[in-house]
């Protein structure tokens, strides 16, 4: 018999939902959008990169902070709570700051409190579902058709209002975070001793995990380029918002697809092939990028997305979460979340000079990083099998 917190399954699996679509809407405003404010700013385009670089950055002293003491406590729910009120004060800061530098500070600020959200989201869901025999992906996804919706609306909103107005969208959409995480509940405590007793840099000691981290982290900071600077380049190609909101979206919507049938997908799938395909699925998208293809072909490269970004992304997270020691799981996706920040700031801070030396040429360079992501991915799956045949 279920305990009674597991009552009202479809209650919780909703909260869950509706907290990740939050989120995705306003990841659906900055991406695209945020450094289109930038530049309304008077930002330049190094100055943006190193903007955009800053969470990246400063996930490397905030996650392992806040990750390890929500383990320590077993208080997920009210870390998301703090955090998503800490990140609301933040954008308000950056609302109001004036010039580059400022703009910058207030941002990294923000960043301490909005780049620990989603590994520790991440394990309240895993836990919290796992309980009750949910899958991760069906709710999952509505976080990316949240993330379409806030694309498509601010496309809609940035063709009817200036730039400089594009903030305040972001400071809403904090406030609504804010109002789901209020709304989550929160999970049983663990037993008695389980955190205590945990190893937390095990992980760190497994040569698995680290070329994993590797590979994700490789081919995840191959979208550098596209998240710094296609809307900006889209636009002097003379597509408008509604334009570029709708190419962002095709590619969220295979990446939609690809969560809905994750529970489904055939069991060679593996956790590292699943990041094999994910960077091959990357060189491939990048490579015809740096080609400057023509607006047709552009919706096609997109859907490579759930390659790219989609599949890279459920490869480490499953791998992550399987691999976890006990009590340890948001320290766990911490570790993860690290790898993935420094490879990512690295790109992004070298995506506005490469940008602004050789246009989408950059994109050549992004290419290289999936190849090299996939290459670490074949290194895990040949790993891991080996590993399956010695256990048998």
């Amino acid at each position: 018999m279920r305990p009674p917190f597991q009552s009202n399954d479809t209650g919780f699996a909703a909260r869950i939902a509706a907290f990740y679509a939050a989120l995705f809407v306003l990841s659906g405003i900055v991406l695209p959008f945020f450094p289109v404010w930038l530049k309304a700013k008077g930002v330049d385009a190094a100055l943006i990169g190193i903007t955009l670089a800053a969470p990246q950055i400063l996930r490397v002293l905030a996650i392992p902070v806040v990750t390890r003491q929500a383990d320590r406590r077993d208080a997920l729910r009210g870390t998301l709570v703090v955090l998503s009120a800490l990140a609301l004060a933040g954008y308000c800061a950056v609302s109001v700051a004036e010039g580059g530098l400022l703009i910058l500070a207030a941002y990294a600020l923000t960043s301490l409190a909005t780049t620990p959200i989603m590994p520790v989201l991440e394990t309240y869901a895993l836990r919290g579902l796992g309980m009750r025999g949910r899958a991760y992906g069906s709710v999952r996804l509505w976080g990316s058709v949240a993330f379409i919706a806030g694309v498509f609306g601010t496309g809609y909103v940035a063709d009817i209002v200036p730039p400089r107005d594009l903030i305040w969208l972001i400071v809403a959409a904090s406030a609504v975070a804010l109002v789901m995480a209020i709304s989550l509940r929160p999970l049983p405590p663990h037993e008695p001793g389980v955190v205590a007793a945990a190893q937390p840099k095990r992980l760190l000691r497994d040569p698995a995990f680290l070329v994993v981290a590797a590979s994700a982290g490789l081919t995840q900071s191959s979208h550098a380029v596209y998240y710094g600077f296609s809307s900006l380049e889209w636009r002097n190609a003379g597509l408008d918002g509604t334009a570029i909101a709708a190419l962002w979206s095709v590619g969220v919507v295979a990446e939609i697809v690809l969560f809905v049938v994750a529970a489904r997908l055939p069991a060679f799938l593996t956790p590292s092939m699943m990041l094999v395909l994910g960077g091959a699925g990357g060189g491939l998208r990048w490579l015809a990028m740096a080609f400057d293809p023509p607006v047709y072909l552009l919706p096609a490269l997109q859907m490579l997305h759930a390659f790219s970004f989609g599949m890279t992304y459920l490869g480490a997270l499953f791998f992550t979460s399987r691999h976890a020691p006990p009590g340890q799981a948001a320290t766990a996706q911490g570790y993860l979340a690290i790898s993935l920040g420094v490879t990512m700031a690295a790109a992004m801070a070298l995506s506005g000079w490469l940008y602004g030396l050789f246009g989408t040429k950059a994109y050549a360079a992004m290419a290289l990083a999936a190849v090299v992501g996939c290459a670490y991915g074949a290194v895990a799956d040949r790993a891991a099998r080996r590993a399956a045949g010695n256990a048998l």
